[in-house]
Protein backbone atom coordinates (compact mmCIF):
# COMPACT_ATOMS: atom_id res chain seq x y z
CA UNK A 1 0.00 0.00 0.00
CA UNK A 2 2.68 2.07 0.89
CA UNK A 3 4.60 1.97 -2.41
CA UNK A 4 1.46 2.17 -4.52
CA UNK A 5 0.79 5.81 -3.06
CA UNK A 6 4.25 6.45 -3.64
CA UNK A 7 3.83 5.52 -7.20
CA UNK A 8 0.79 7.33 -6.91
CA UNK A 9 2.16 11.05 -5.85
CA UNK A 10 4.95 10.64 -8.40
CA UNK A 11 2.43 9.92 -11.13
CA UNK A 12 0.25 12.62 -10.34
CA UNK A 13 3.34 15.10 -10.11
CA UNK A 14 4.66 13.84 -13.60
CA UNK A 15 1.65 14.39 -15.19
CA UNK A 16 1.05 18.10 -13.54
CA UNK A 17 4.00 19.06 -15.30
CA UNK A 18 4.06 17.69 -18.39
CA UNK A 19 0.65 19.08 -18.87
CA UNK A 20 1.95 22.69 -18.31
CA UNK A 21 -1.25 24.46 -17.48
CA UNK A 22 -2.18 27.99 -19.29
CA UNK A 23 -4.14 30.13 -17.42
CA UNK A 24 -4.91 34.09 -17.74
CA UNK A 25 -5.06 36.83 -18.20
CA UNK A 26 -8.49 36.26 -15.92
CA UNK A 27 -7.89 33.66 -13.52
CA UNK A 28 -8.82 32.39 -10.35
CA UNK A 29 -5.59 30.52 -8.38
CA UNK A 30 -6.00 29.11 -5.38
CA UNK A 31 -3.36 28.77 -3.27
CA UNK A 32 -3.40 24.84 -1.23
CA UNK A 33 -1.33 22.41 0.50
CA UNK A 34 -0.98 19.12 -0.78
CA UNK A 35 1.13 16.06 -0.87
CA UNK A 36 3.75 16.08 -3.43
CA UNK A 37 7.09 14.18 -3.99
CA UNK A 38 8.60 15.83 -7.67
CA UNK A 39 12.09 14.36 -6.67
CA UNK A 40 10.36 11.14 -5.52
CA UNK A 41 10.18 12.21 -1.98
CA UNK A 42 6.98 12.99 -0.49
CA UNK A 43 6.11 16.12 1.87
CA UNK A 44 3.49 18.45 1.95
CA UNK A 45 4.11 21.46 -0.02
CA UNK A 46 2.11 25.10 -1.03
CA UNK A 47 0.88 25.38 -4.43
CA UNK A 48 -0.71 27.61 -6.42
CA UNK A 49 -3.38 25.79 -8.49
CA UNK A 50 -2.18 22.48 -7.71
CA UNK A 51 0.87 22.24 -9.90
CA UNK A 52 4.30 21.96 -8.65
CA UNK A 53 5.43 24.96 -10.16
CA UNK A 54 2.33 26.68 -10.49
CA UNK A 55 0.18 27.05 -13.68
CA UNK A 56 1.93 29.38 -16.39
CA UNK A 57 0.29 32.70 -16.34
CA UNK A 58 -0.03 34.81 -20.14
CA UNK A 59 -1.08 37.51 -21.56
CA UNK A 60 -0.57 39.93 -24.62
CA UNK A 61 0.99 43.34 -24.38
CA UNK A 62 -1.34 45.59 -23.06
CA UNK A 63 -3.47 43.11 -21.52
CA UNK A 64 -5.22 43.90 -17.64
CA UNK A 65 -4.07 41.19 -15.36
CA UNK A 66 -7.08 39.90 -12.91
CA UNK A 67 -5.75 37.01 -10.49
CA UNK A 68 -8.48 36.30 -8.45
CA UNK A 69 -5.97 34.50 -5.11
CA UNK A 70 -7.80 32.07 -2.74
CA UNK A 71 -6.34 30.87 0.59
CA UNK A 72 -6.86 27.50 1.07
CA UNK A 73 -4.24 27.19 3.72
CA UNK A 74 -3.86 24.67 6.35
CA UNK A 75 -0.79 23.10 7.05
CA UNK A 76 0.58 24.91 10.55
CA UNK A 77 3.79 23.54 9.59
CA UNK A 78 4.59 26.19 7.26
CA UNK A 79 3.01 29.91 6.84
CA UNK A 80 -0.94 29.66 6.41
CA UNK A 81 -1.37 33.56 4.67
CA UNK A 82 0.00 34.25 2.20
CA UNK A 83 0.40 36.89 -0.44
CA UNK A 84 1.50 36.91 -4.01
CA UNK A 85 4.26 39.01 -6.13
CA UNK A 86 4.26 39.41 -9.84
CA UNK A 87 8.19 39.78 -10.14
CA UNK A 88 9.82 41.91 -12.72
CA UNK A 89 6.31 43.59 -13.20
CA UNK A 90 6.81 47.48 -12.88
CA UNK A 91 3.02 48.15 -11.26
CA UNK A 92 2.78 51.30 -12.65
CA UNK A 93 -0.01 53.03 -10.75
CA UNK A 94 -0.70 49.83 -9.18
CA UNK A 95 1.88 49.16 -6.21
CA UNK A 96 -0.90 47.53 -3.75
CA UNK A 97 -0.54 44.89 -6.23
CA UNK A 98 2.61 44.40 -6.14
CA UNK A 99 2.45 41.27 -3.55
CA UNK A 100 4.91 42.44 -0.96
CA UNK A 101 4.06 41.13 2.56
CA UNK A 102 3.88 43.99 5.10
CA UNK A 103 5.34 46.99 2.19
CA UNK A 104 2.60 46.77 0.26
CA UNK A 105 -0.28 45.01 2.09
CA UNK A 106 -1.12 42.84 4.74
CA UNK A 107 -1.17 38.78 3.82
CA UNK A 108 -3.97 36.68 2.62
CA UNK A 109 -5.53 35.36 5.73
CA UNK A 110 -6.74 31.75 5.40
CA UNK A 111 -10.26 31.53 3.72
CA UNK A 112 -10.34 34.34 2.31
CA UNK A 113 -9.71 35.98 -1.52
CA UNK A 114 -7.88 38.50 -3.07
CA UNK A 115 -8.34 39.88 -6.76
CA UNK A 116 -4.63 40.85 -8.01
CA UNK A 117 -5.90 43.64 -10.80
CA UNK A 118 -2.95 45.53 -12.64
CA UNK A 119 -2.19 46.60 -16.61
CA UNK A 120 1.60 45.63 -17.19
CA UNK A 121 1.54 48.51 -19.76
CA UNK A 122 3.93 48.06 -22.52
CA UNK A 123 5.83 45.42 -20.88
CA UNK A 124 6.43 41.70 -22.73
CA UNK A 125 8.64 38.99 -21.96
CA UNK A 126 9.82 36.37 -19.42
CA UNK A 127 8.90 37.00 -15.41
CA UNK A 128 7.64 34.70 -12.45
CA UNK A 129 5.08 34.65 -9.57
CA UNK A 130 5.83 34.00 -6.21
CA UNK A 131 5.06 34.01 -2.50
CA UNK A 132 6.68 37.05 -1.21
CA UNK A 133 5.63 36.15 2.48
CA UNK A 134 8.33 34.86 4.79
CA UNK A 135 10.56 32.07 2.87
CA UNK A 136 6.92 30.73 1.47
CA UNK A 137 7.61 30.16 -2.02
CA UNK A 138 10.42 27.55 -1.04
CA UNK A 139 7.43 25.24 -0.36
CA UNK A 140 6.37 25.47 -3.64
CA UNK A 141 4.63 28.44 -4.48
CA UNK A 142 5.63 29.90 -7.99
CA UNK A 143 5.17 29.81 -11.83
CA UNK A 144 5.99 31.38 -14.48
CA UNK A 145 4.50 34.46 -16.10
CA UNK A 146 4.51 35.26 -19.89
CA UNK A 147 3.93 38.36 -21.53
CA UNK A 148 3.63 37.46 -25.18
CA UNK A 149 4.52 40.44 -27.73
CA UNK A 150 2.83 40.89 -30.95
CA UNK A 151 5.51 42.93 -32.27
CA UNK A 152 8.33 40.98 -31.12
CA UNK A 153 11.33 42.18 -33.27
CA UNK A 154 12.90 38.95 -33.24
CA UNK A 155 9.87 36.96 -34.42
CA UNK A 156 11.67 36.45 -37.58
CA UNK A 157 14.35 34.44 -35.81
CA UNK A 158 12.09 31.68 -34.25
CA UNK A 159 9.20 29.32 -34.98
CA UNK A 160 8.07 28.17 -31.69
CA UNK A 161 7.31 29.84 -28.66
CA UNK A 162 4.87 28.48 -26.30
CA UNK A 163 4.15 26.60 -23.29
CA UNK A 164 6.39 23.72 -24.55
CA UNK A 165 9.35 26.29 -24.46
CA UNK A 166 9.69 27.22 -20.67
CA UNK A 167 12.25 25.94 -18.42
CA UNK A 168 12.17 26.47 -14.62
CA UNK A 169 14.29 25.51 -12.35
CA UNK A 170 14.41 25.82 -8.59
CA UNK A 171 15.51 24.04 -5.63
CA UNK A 172 13.62 21.47 -3.45
CA UNK A 173 13.61 20.94 0.52
CA UNK A 174 12.94 17.90 2.10
CA UNK A 175 11.67 19.88 5.14
CA UNK A 176 9.04 22.76 5.35
CA UNK A 177 10.56 25.80 4.98
CA UNK A 178 11.03 27.19 8.41
CA UNK A 179 12.58 23.88 9.28
CA UNK A 180 15.51 24.40 7.00
CA UNK A 181 19.13 25.20 8.58
CA UNK A 182 20.49 28.44 7.22
CA UNK A 183 23.54 26.30 5.55
CA UNK A 184 21.54 24.04 4.67
CA UNK A 185 21.97 22.36 0.86
CA UNK A 186 19.24 21.81 -1.07
CA UNK A 187 17.73 18.07 -1.36
CA UNK A 188 17.62 18.68 -5.74
CA UNK A 189 17.15 20.86 -8.49
CA UNK A 190 14.02 20.52 -10.10
CA UNK A 191 13.84 20.75 -14.22
CA UNK A 192 10.33 22.07 -14.82
CA UNK A 193 8.75 20.33 -11.50
CA UNK A 194 11.22 16.99 -11.96
CA UNK A 195 14.01 16.14 -10.28
CA UNK A 196 16.36 13.08 -8.05
CA UNK A 197 17.89 13.45 -5.01
CA UNK A 198 20.91 10.87 -3.56
CA UNK A 199 20.18 7.69 -2.17
CA UNK A 200 16.63 8.42 -3.43
CA UNK A 201 14.20 6.51 -6.10
CA UNK A 202 15.06 6.10 -9.65
CA UNK A 203 12.82 9.08 -11.30
CA UNK A 204 12.34 9.99 -14.64
CA UNK A 205 13.92 12.97 -16.24
CA UNK A 206 12.02 15.85 -17.64
CA UNK A 207 11.89 15.40 -21.63
CA UNK A 208 11.74 18.45 -23.80
CA UNK A 209 10.51 17.40 -27.14
CA UNK A 210 11.14 19.18 -30.01
CA UNK A 211 10.91 18.92 -33.90
CA UNK A 212 14.26 18.57 -36.22
CA UNK A 213 15.17 21.63 -37.92
CA UNK A 214 13.03 24.20 -36.11
CA UNK A 215 13.97 27.43 -34.24
CA UNK A 216 12.83 27.35 -31.00
CA UNK A 217 12.26 30.64 -28.35
CA UNK A 218 12.79 28.97 -24.84
CA UNK A 219 12.35 30.89 -22.06
CA UNK A 220 15.02 30.06 -19.03
CA UNK A 221 13.64 31.23 -15.42
CA UNK A 222 15.67 30.18 -12.28
CA UNK A 223 13.22 30.40 -9.29
CA UNK A 224 15.20 29.14 -6.76
CA UNK A 225 15.33 30.20 -3.16
CA UNK A 226 18.91 29.65 -2.91
CA UNK A 227 21.19 28.41 -5.79
CA UNK A 228 22.28 29.72 -8.97
CA UNK A 229 22.89 27.39 -12.28
CA UNK A 230 25.33 27.48 -15.30
CA UNK A 231 22.86 26.08 -17.84
CA UNK A 232 23.89 24.30 -21.07
CA UNK A 233 22.34 22.18 -23.68
CA UNK A 234 25.08 19.06 -25.19
CA UNK A 235 26.13 20.11 -28.61
CA UNK A 236 23.59 23.38 -29.12
CA UNK A 237 24.60 26.92 -28.95
CA UNK A 238 22.47 29.24 -27.06
CA UNK A 239 21.34 32.83 -29.02
CA UNK A 240 20.48 35.19 -25.94
CA UNK A 241 17.91 37.49 -27.20
CA UNK A 242 16.01 38.34 -23.71
CA UNK A 243 17.33 39.14 -20.10
CA UNK A 244 14.68 39.70 -17.05
CA UNK A 245 11.92 41.25 -19.67
CA UNK A 246 14.49 43.47 -21.91
CA UNK A 247 15.05 42.38 -24.97
CA UNK A 248 19.10 42.30 -26.15
CA UNK A 249 21.29 41.95 -28.94
CA UNK A 250 21.49 38.42 -29.72
CA UNK A 251 24.51 36.98 -28.15
CA UNK A 252 25.75 33.24 -28.82
CA UNK A 253 26.90 31.58 -25.87
CA UNK A 254 27.51 27.78 -24.66
CA UNK A 255 26.16 28.43 -21.46
CA UNK A 256 24.07 30.17 -18.80
CA UNK A 257 25.13 31.08 -15.42
CA UNK A 258 21.49 32.33 -14.23
CA UNK A 259 20.99 33.68 -10.46
CA UNK A 260 17.65 33.23 -8.50
CA UNK A 261 15.12 35.11 -10.09
CA UNK A 262 16.86 35.93 -13.27
CA UNK A 263 15.31 35.06 -16.38
CA UNK A 264 17.04 34.67 -20.07
CA UNK A 265 14.94 33.91 -23.54
CA UNK A 266 17.01 31.79 -25.88
CA UNK A 267 16.69 31.08 -29.06
CA UNK A 268 17.67 27.29 -29.87
CA UNK A 269 17.69 25.54 -33.73
CA UNK A 270 17.54 21.49 -33.55
CA UNK A 271 20.13 21.48 -36.26
CA UNK A 272 21.72 18.36 -34.66
CA UNK A 273 21.55 14.87 -35.74
CA UNK A 274 18.15 13.30 -34.91
CA UNK A 275 19.19 12.25 -31.06
CA UNK A 276 18.41 12.54 -27.29
CA UNK A 277 21.17 15.65 -25.57
CA UNK A 278 21.47 15.67 -21.94
CA UNK A 279 20.43 19.44 -20.38
CA UNK A 280 22.42 20.37 -17.23
CA UNK A 281 21.75 22.86 -14.30
CA UNK A 282 24.54 22.92 -12.49
CA UNK A 283 24.25 24.51 -9.11
CA UNK A 284 26.49 26.61 -6.91
CA UNK A 285 26.02 24.63 -4.19
CA UNK A 286 24.26 20.95 -4.01
CA UNK A 287 23.71 18.35 -6.89
CA UNK A 288 23.55 18.62 -10.57
CA UNK A 289 20.92 17.87 -12.07
CA UNK A 290 19.97 16.74 -15.80
CA UNK A 291 16.70 16.75 -17.99
CA UNK A 292 16.67 15.34 -21.93
CA UNK A 293 16.45 17.47 -25.04
CA UNK A 294 14.49 14.62 -27.36
CA UNK A 295 14.28 15.38 -31.12
CA UNK A 296 10.95 13.56 -32.41
CA UNK A 297 11.98 10.54 -34.07
CA UNK A 298 14.62 9.17 -31.34
CA UNK A 299 14.56 6.42 -28.90
CA UNK A 300 12.88 6.79 -25.48
CA UNK A 301 16.30 6.34 -23.63
CA UNK A 302 18.63 8.21 -21.84
CA UNK A 303 21.53 10.27 -24.25
CA UNK A 304 25.24 9.09 -24.87
CA UNK A 305 27.40 11.19 -22.48
CA UNK A 306 29.17 13.62 -24.72
CA UNK A 307 31.61 15.85 -22.98
CA UNK A 308 31.07 19.27 -24.10
CA UNK A 309 33.07 21.92 -23.52
CA UNK A 310 31.33 25.19 -22.41
CA UNK A 311 33.69 27.62 -24.94
CA UNK A 312 31.57 30.63 -24.47
CA UNK A 313 30.20 31.31 -20.98
CA UNK A 314 27.62 33.80 -21.01
CA UNK A 315 29.61 37.20 -19.54
CA UNK A 316 27.06 40.20 -18.19
CA UNK A 317 29.06 42.80 -19.77
CA UNK A 318 28.71 40.76 -23.20
CA UNK A 319 24.68 42.08 -23.02
CA UNK A 320 23.22 44.90 -24.67
CA UNK A 321 20.22 46.35 -24.68
CA UNK A 322 18.26 46.80 -28.29
CA UNK A 323 16.68 49.86 -27.23
CA UNK A 324 19.33 52.14 -25.62
CA UNK A 325 18.53 53.50 -21.77
CA UNK A 326 17.78 56.60 -21.82
CA UNK A 327 20.58 59.56 -22.10
CA UNK A 328 20.27 60.91 -18.81
CA UNK A 329 20.83 57.53 -17.28
CA UNK A 330 24.19 57.51 -19.25
CA UNK A 331 25.79 60.77 -17.88
CA UNK A 332 29.09 59.77 -16.50
CA UNK A 333 28.43 62.51 -13.38
CA UNK A 334 25.05 62.29 -14.19
CA UNK A 335 23.33 60.59 -10.88
CA UNK A 336 21.15 62.67 -8.87
CA UNK A 337 21.09 60.59 -5.76
CA UNK A 338 24.29 57.83 -5.02
CA UNK A 339 23.88 55.22 -2.12
CA UNK A 340 26.42 52.90 -1.51
CA UNK A 341 25.57 49.83 0.04
CA UNK A 342 27.72 47.82 2.47
CA UNK A 343 25.93 44.49 3.53
CA UNK A 344 27.02 42.93 7.20
CA UNK A 345 26.10 40.03 9.63
CA UNK A 346 25.33 40.53 13.15
CA UNK A 347 27.48 38.43 14.87
CA UNK A 348 25.49 38.13 17.96
CA UNK A 349 21.95 36.70 16.10
CA UNK A 350 23.80 35.96 12.27
CA UNK A 351 21.23 37.74 10.84
CA UNK A 352 21.99 40.08 7.95
CA UNK A 353 22.66 43.82 7.70
CA UNK A 354 22.77 46.76 5.12
CA UNK A 355 24.45 49.66 6.14
CA UNK A 356 24.21 47.93 9.75
CA UNK A 357 20.25 47.65 9.88
CA UNK A 358 18.81 44.48 9.85
CA UNK A 359 15.59 44.65 7.54
CA UNK A 360 12.48 43.39 9.92
CA UNK A 361 8.83 43.17 8.41
CA UNK A 362 6.64 46.19 10.37
CA UNK A 363 3.25 45.47 11.45
CA UNK A 364 1.94 48.10 8.75
CA UNK A 365 2.57 47.87 5.44
CA UNK A 366 4.50 50.88 4.39
CA UNK A 367 2.13 52.00 1.77
CA UNK A 368 -0.69 52.39 4.42
CA UNK A 369 2.11 54.05 6.26
CA UNK A 370 2.87 56.41 3.38
CA UNK A 371 -1.10 57.02 2.97
CA UNK A 372 -2.02 57.84 6.79
CA UNK A 373 0.31 60.64 5.78
CA UNK A 374 4.15 59.66 6.94
CA UNK A 375 6.12 61.12 4.04
CA UNK A 376 9.86 60.70 5.90
CA UNK A 377 11.88 58.08 6.61
CA UNK A 378 12.73 58.75 10.43
CA UNK A 379 8.83 58.61 10.57
CA UNK A 380 8.27 55.40 9.00
CA UNK A 381 8.66 51.81 10.48
CA UNK A 382 11.15 49.64 9.98
CA UNK A 383 13.05 52.86 11.34
CA UNK A 384 16.23 52.94 9.36
CA UNK A 385 15.90 50.58 6.05
CA UNK A 386 13.10 53.08 4.80
CA UNK A 387 15.41 55.41 1.89
CA UNK A 388 13.21 58.37 0.62
CA UNK A 389 13.92 59.36 -2.83
CA UNK A 390 12.66 62.42 -5.15
CA UNK A 391 10.64 61.64 -7.95
CA UNK A 392 12.09 61.61 -11.47
CA UNK A 393 15.40 61.42 -10.91
CA UNK A 394 18.77 59.41 -11.42
CA UNK A 395 19.43 56.74 -8.60
CA UNK A 396 23.37 55.30 -8.30
CA UNK A 397 23.13 52.41 -6.11
CA UNK A 398 26.68 50.73 -5.35
CA UNK A 399 27.88 47.16 -3.50
CA UNK A 400 30.73 47.96 -1.60
CA UNK A 401 33.16 45.64 -1.18
CA UNK A 402 32.52 43.75 2.25
CA UNK A 403 33.03 40.29 4.16
CA UNK A 404 29.20 39.13 3.72
CA UNK A 405 28.83 35.55 3.72
CA UNK A 406 26.83 33.93 1.67
CA UNK A 407 27.84 35.51 -1.58
CA UNK A 408 27.07 36.23 -4.12
CA UNK A 409 24.01 38.12 -3.70
CA UNK A 410 21.40 38.40 -6.26
CA UNK A 411 19.35 42.03 -5.54
CA UNK A 412 15.98 42.90 -7.29
CA UNK A 413 14.24 45.77 -7.12
CA UNK A 414 11.12 46.11 -7.48
CA UNK A 415 8.94 48.73 -9.68
CA UNK A 416 11.72 49.43 -11.45
CA UNK A 417 14.48 48.22 -14.46
CA UNK A 418 17.99 49.45 -14.25
CA UNK A 419 20.97 49.57 -15.45
CA UNK A 420 23.76 47.75 -14.70
CA UNK A 421 26.69 50.26 -15.23
CA UNK A 422 29.09 47.88 -13.28
CA UNK A 423 28.88 44.51 -13.46
CA UNK A 424 30.49 41.31 -10.71
CA UNK A 425 33.86 40.67 -12.56
CA UNK A 426 34.17 43.24 -13.96
CA UNK A 427 36.18 46.68 -13.04
CA UNK A 428 35.08 49.15 -15.82
CA UNK A 429 31.60 51.06 -16.46
CA UNK A 430 29.38 51.33 -19.32
CA UNK A 431 28.10 54.28 -19.73
CA UNK A 432 27.38 53.61 -23.84
CA UNK A 433 25.01 50.79 -23.34
CA UNK A 434 24.78 48.85 -20.43
CA UNK A 435 22.44 45.96 -20.28
CA UNK A 436 18.75 46.48 -18.81
CA UNK A 437 17.02 44.61 -16.15
CA UNK A 438 15.87 43.94 -12.32
CA UNK A 439 17.80 41.58 -11.29
CA UNK A 440 21.32 41.68 -10.72
CA UNK A 441 24.11 39.41 -8.98
CA UNK A 442 26.29 41.09 -6.79
CA UNK A 443 29.39 39.05 -6.52
CA UNK A 444 32.16 38.47 -4.81
CA UNK A 445 34.69 40.44 -2.32
CA UNK A 446 36.29 42.96 -4.74
CA UNK A 447 33.41 43.70 -6.74
CA UNK A 448 31.66 46.86 -7.13
CA UNK A 449 28.45 46.64 -8.92
CA UNK A 450 26.58 49.66 -9.56
CA UNK A 451 23.21 50.29 -11.44
CA UNK A 452 21.12 52.98 -12.05
CA UNK A 453 17.58 53.42 -12.43
CA UNK A 454 15.15 56.72 -12.46
CA UNK A 455 12.28 57.42 -10.15
CA UNK A 456 9.36 57.50 -12.38
CA UNK A 457 6.87 55.31 -10.48
CA UNK A 458 5.69 56.49 -7.06
CA UNK A 459 5.58 54.28 -4.12
CA UNK A 460 7.30 51.80 -1.69
CA UNK A 461 9.64 49.39 -3.70
CA UNK A 462 11.73 46.77 -2.00
CA UNK A 463 15.38 46.20 -2.82
CA UNK A 464 16.41 42.57 -1.41
CA UNK A 465 18.83 39.54 -1.94
CA UNK A 466 16.75 37.30 -3.64
CA UNK A 467 18.58 34.09 -1.61
CA UNK A 468 15.06 33.98 -0.16
CA UNK A 469 16.81 33.03 3.34
CA UNK A 470 18.67 35.83 3.10
CA UNK A 471 15.82 38.19 2.60
CA UNK A 472 13.85 36.77 5.76
CA UNK A 473 16.70 37.36 7.95
CA UNK A 474 17.11 41.14 7.34
CA UNK A 475 18.76 41.65 3.78
CA UNK A 476 16.50 44.74 2.19
CA UNK A 477 15.58 47.39 1.81
CA UNK A 478 12.98 50.09 1.46
CA UNK A 479 12.42 52.94 -1.03
CA UNK A 480 9.52 55.64 -0.35
CA UNK A 481 9.38 56.80 -4.08
CA UNK A 482 8.17 60.26 -4.53
CA UNK A 483 6.08 59.59 -1.11
CA UNK A 484 3.72 63.09 -1.28
CA UNK A 485 2.61 61.59 -4.72
CA UNK A 486 1.62 58.10 -4.09
CA UNK A 487 -2.41 59.01 -3.04
CA UNK A 488 -2.78 60.88 -6.01
CA UNK A 489 -1.29 58.17 -8.77
CA UNK A 490 -3.05 55.39 -6.82
CA UNK A 491 -6.05 55.34 -4.41
CA UNK A 492 -6.16 52.86 -2.32
CA UNK A 493 -8.65 50.16 -2.98
CA UNK A 494 -11.74 48.89 -0.64
CA UNK A 495 -10.49 45.08 -0.78
CA UNK A 496 -6.84 45.82 0.25
CA UNK A 497 -8.18 48.17 3.15
CA UNK A 498 -9.60 44.80 4.46
CA UNK A 499 -6.83 42.92 4.63
CA UNK A 500 -4.80 44.25 7.32
CA UNK A 501 -7.99 44.09 9.66
CA UNK A 502 -8.72 40.27 8.60
CA UNK A 503 -5.06 39.38 9.01
CA UNK A 504 -4.19 40.90 12.39
CA UNK A 505 -7.42 39.54 14.02
CA UNK A 506 -5.77 36.29 13.65
CA UNK A 507 -3.51 34.55 15.97
CA UNK A 508 -0.09 34.52 14.72
CA UNK A 509 2.59 32.30 13.52
CA UNK A 510 6.34 33.40 14.68
CA UNK A 511 8.82 31.63 12.11
CA UNK A 512 12.31 32.22 12.87
CA UNK A 513 15.19 30.65 11.43
CA UNK A 514 17.19 28.23 12.72
CA UNK A 515 20.57 28.83 14.12
CA UNK A 516 23.23 28.12 11.53
CA UNK A 517 24.30 24.30 11.61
Amino acid sequence: MIQHYIFLCVLTSLQSYAQAVTIGPVADLVIANAQVSPDGFIKSAVLAGGTLPGPIITGQKGDTFKINVTNHLNDETMLTSTSIHWHGLFQRHSNQMDGTAFVTQCPISPGHSFLYEFNAGDQVGTYWYHSHHGVQYCDGLRGALIIYDPQDPYSFLYDIDDESTIITLMDWYHVPSPQVQRQMVPDSVLINGVGNYPGGPDMPYAIINVQPYKRYRFRLLNMACKPNYIFSIDHHKLIIIEADGQYVEPLVVDSIQIYAAQRYSFILETNRPIDNYWVHAVPNLGANSTAILRYAGSPDVDPMIRITPNLVALQETDLHPLYPPLPMLLLEDGADVKLNIVLGKNVTNFNFLINGVQYISPSIPVLLQLLNGDMSASEMAPNGSIYSLPRNRVIEISWIPDFSPGRPHPFHLHGHKFAVIRSAGSSSYNYINPVLRDTVNTGFLGDRVTIRFITDNPGPWLLHCHIDWHLYSGMALVFAEASRDVAASQPLSNSSKQLCPIYDSLPQQNFSLPPPN
